[in-house]
């Protein structure tokens, strides 16, 4: 399993692109804020999507002046695996 999985911010961003399927940088921390009810700090939610384009989970792009991102295919294996898993636990829990 690859090392974003341990990473909550990071799977939450997976998650959230593949929803979207695309968000600028903006809208992306806006929705995790909002969901974590607190403030990111940029560099460090910047960071997190740094390191996951670094990974190639998510690939970046322009839309006018705004870097937009969506997941790759392997983001978006990722995501769906890690679906999966949950679904698999909250199963075996009932």
């Amino acid at each position: 399993m690859s090392k974003w999985l341990q990473s909550g911010r990071r799977r939450d961003i997976c998650v959230l692109l593949a929803a979207e399927g695309e968000l600028r940088g903006q809208q992306l921390k806006s929705r995790l804020e909002s969901h974590y009810d607190d403030r990111l700090e940029p560099k460090s939610f910047y960071g997190s999507l740094s390191a996951l384009v670094d990974a190639g989970f998510v690939t970046t792009g322009t839309d006018g002046i705004h870097d937009v991102y969506r997941l790759t295919d392997a983001g978006q294996r990722r995501v769906n695996d890690h679906y999966e898993w949950l679904q698999t636990c909250l199963e075996d829990a009932e």
